[in-house]
């Protein structure tokens, strides 16, 4: 069962490495093409995946009679199971094969619910938490899977048969209470063994066939190294690259895997090897990495300090910039930026990012982030490994279990329950409204944190990480999941509707306090009707036009402060409840802007019930005319929690912005500085408007349309007409 591209070239057609790049590109945006048309709108990142042929029908073997499978027994059957059926996608213009048509989380069933996406082994039942979770509006990470870093390095250094190795010498050392945990990851093992030697007989095979020379013998090389590749570890940048491949391609089909590692520093010793000895040229390094690039579009990361503070960036730094430039695709590239960070090599960062107008690089502050971690009790020399693996989390390499980016509590939602209950009671005021909304906060928070000791209590009853266990620091050692297993457990607690909340408190506080235009009544009245008729939209835009988070010294901006300070000492608090937790708080909502709003009526900020929050840490839409980037980032770097976590800063820019060298060495100024002021992420969209605007009502005439929606970057076409949306209020806003 193959999905075959052989024979489709004329025997004596060439390649050189720029033509196969740009033919490859060519079939990725065909492939993009090809999974709007039969999956619709994918809110998410690109994942390198290809739509499964037609012919292959995977079937799930259910454990359970709720028709889904759990546990250790589940997801070994299942999985190994996927692999043994699993057909080879193999393009003879690529240097390596990887890539995967699913995921089995998605195929074992989804509930459809944003809250509990996943079917919960109904043996752990939490209906307490649930009503909690419910009533606050709460994403609470139970079930929810991986989102943590593996440690990539060890993988290159074990190979699969290393790993094998590892397991068995550990499982004759413990005991049989631990032999479900290594009788599993050691059938995974064996399962991705076989399916190595599988395909490369079939690449073989493949090349028996092929009759354009140069395209024969890629497929030779490729079968060799998958064969060596099977249980042997990798000896160069090519071999290296593709174990990386096949460890992506099995840990997205389990559960969607994570992020790819410091690209820069993995790959450098292969790299250096094979320069030495005459096996590779910088275009065919830079191939090499295109198709990368090709193949999966995890999250990687390049430069930033080493323990000494000097810049870590290398030859090989500047060409990964310059493959991902060759490819011009989705990419999820970030940049760290430190005192010493390389200047030329942040400069043509930024000129990729202007001239390819795909939304990558992004820019990570190590500043705010090292010493933010630091305040958690973690040494300089962990904090400055923790590498970029998604929209705004961080981790260090097969150390940290986390729920970065998974753990949300609506805060607008929280603000309601308050107002409600200050209507309730009967005692109207703008302090009882605070007083009730830290009330409900901490109530929120607290459920959230029993939310997560709870997953890890039972999360390996559920879904254990198989595939990520194997990469880990503790897992194999201890015989134990990584949810029992991690070296550190660092859990993300995000907090969403910052702006949504701030601006309301400060509405209340100029209208009605200060200014004695309303009433709480008055404005509840309006509330409770959604701004209904002309006075209330009067009211409406009476509230927007208040003082706003990020203008500037506003009221706003010092409701934000204030809530993001309260937030942060509450979710830190939880520490105390749960030794040996760490619980960290951010402020990021992803795509969750969407969803929490629809749960939400009208808020005193002047928005309409149902209307989306705020995003991540970002003003609401129209928070001053002029749209100030210093203004709201100074004001971002403001509420920044400070403890190793993320509030990204979310800019659109116009291209021609940087429509001149020192225009372009401006901007470079510009990240550094923000960057140092305390600000943890900027994701950057280099935003052509007329061309988003026409794409959102043809997205298929733009095929090739890149946006950075929050922390990842993606197909334009490939993104619900909601999702688009949020993109396109943004250039409204900006224009406006």
């Amino acid at each position: 069962m193959m999905i075959q591209y052989i024979n489709q070239y004329p025997e004596n057609e060439e390649f050189d490495y720029a033509k196969r790049l740009r033919l490859l590109r060519e079939r990725k945006l065909a492939q993009t093409a090809e999974k709007v048309k039969r999956e619709g709108g994918l809110n998410e990142d690109d994942y390198g995946r290809v739509v499964a042929p037609d012919y292959f029908k995977f079937k799930i073997v259910p454990n359970h009679p709720d028709g889904h499978f759990y546990g250790y027994s589940g997801w070994t059957e299942n999985f190994t199971k996927l692999l043994a059926e699993h057909p080879l996608y193999v393009d003879p213009l690529d240097a390596f094969v990887g890539r995967g048509f699913f995921f089995l989380i998605r195929l074992r069933g989804m509930t459809g619910d944003p809250s509990y996406p996943y079917p919960w082994n109904p043996a752990y039942p939490f209906d307490e938490l649930k009503a909690l979770f419910d009533r606050y509006n709460i994403i609470c990470g139970i079930g929810r899977d991986h989102h943590f870093n593996p440690d990539i390095r060890m993988g290159l250094e074990l190979g699969w048969g290393g790993i094998l190795r590892k397991l068995e010498r550990h499982r004759a050392q413990n005991g049989p209470e631990t032999y479900e945990f290594y009788d599993s990851e050691i059938a995974v093992v064996k399962a991705i063994v076989s399916f190595l030697r599988r395909i490369s007989c079939q690449l073989a095979e493949f090349a028996l066939i092929e009759r354009n020379p140069a395209l024969k013998k890629n497929l030779e090389e490729m079968a060799d190294i998958n064969f060596r590749m099977a249980d042997g570890v990798p000896a160069t940048m090519r071999e290296a690259i593709q174990w990386m491949c096949h460890f992506s391609m099995f840990s997205r089909l389990y559960n969607r895997g994570s992020a790819g590692g410091q690209l820069d520093q993995l790959l450098l010793p292969y790299y250096e090897n094979d320069r030495r000895a005459g096996r590779i040229t910088d275009e065919e390094a830079k191939f090499y990495l295109g198709c990368l690039f090709f193949n999966d579009s995890r999250y990687y990361q390049l430069g930033g300090p080493d323990i000494d503070g000097n810049d870590t960036v290398n030859h090989l730094s500047y060409l990964i910039l310059e493959a991902a430039d060759a490819v011009n695709i989705a990419c999820n590239l970030t940049v760290r930026v430190h005192d010493k960070t390389d200047p030329v090599f942040l400069r043509k960062a930024v000129e990729c990012l202007f001239r390819n107008k795909m939304g990558w690089p992004r820019f990570s502050g190590d500043k705010a982030l090292v010493d933010g971690f630091m305040r958690c009790g973690f040494p300089r020399e962990e904090a400055i490994r923790r590498i970029s693996s998604g929209c705004h989390w961080m981790s260090i390499p097969g150390k940290e279990y986390t729920l970065n980016d998974i753990v949300k509590i609506n805060a607008a939602k929280v603000f309601e329950v308050a107002w409600d209950e200050m209507f309730e009671s009967g005692e109207k005021s703008l302090e009882r409204l605070w007083n009730l909304f830290l009330k409900h906060m901490k109530c929120a928070v607290e459920a959230t944190a029993d939310g997560i000791r709870f997953h890890l209590n039972h999360q390996d009853r559920n879904e254990p990480e198989l595939i990520l266990n194997l990469l880990s620091h503790g897992p194999i050692e201890k015989g134990c999941d990584v949810t029992k297993g991690a070296t550190y457990f660092n859990l993300c607690m995000d907090g969403a509707a910052l702006a949504t909340v701030a601006d309301s408190f400060a509405a209340i506080e100029q209208r009605i306090i200060d200014e004695k235009r309303l009433t709480f009544d008055e404005l509840n009245t309006v509330i409770q009707s959604n701004f209904e008729g002309v006075e209330g939209e009067y009211i409406r835009r009476m509230l927007q036009h208040s003082e706003r988070y990020c203008q500037g010294n506003s009221r706003g901006d010092r409701w934000a402060v204030r809530v993001s300070g309260e937030y942060s000492a509450l979710v830190r608090s939880q520490n105390e409840r749960y030794p040996g937790l760490n619980f960290i708080p951010g402020w990021f909502s992803w795509s969750n802007t969407i969803y929490f709003g629809r749960h939400v009526g009208a808020t005193p900020n002047g928005r309409r019930a149902k209307e989306a929050i705020s995003h991540g840490a970002n003003p609401h839409p129209g928070f001053r005319r002029d749209g100030a980037v210093t203004a709201m980032c100074n004001s971002i770097a403001s509420i920044q929690p400070g403890y190793g976590n993320t509030a990204p800063v979310q800019l659109e820019l116009d291209p021609g912005t940087a429509n001149s060298p020192e225009a372009l060495d401006k901007l470079v100024s510009m990240i550094r500085t923000l960057l140092n002021s305390g600000n943890t992420l900027l994701n950057i969209n280099i935003i052509d408007g007329d061309k988003v605007l026409a794409a959102h009502e043809n997205p298929d005439l733009f095929p090739d349309l890149v946006v950075r929606v929050t922390g990842f970057t993606a197909y334009f076409s490939m993104l619900s007409k909601d999702f688009r949306q949020l993109v396109v209020d943004r250039i409204i806003d900006k224009r406006s």
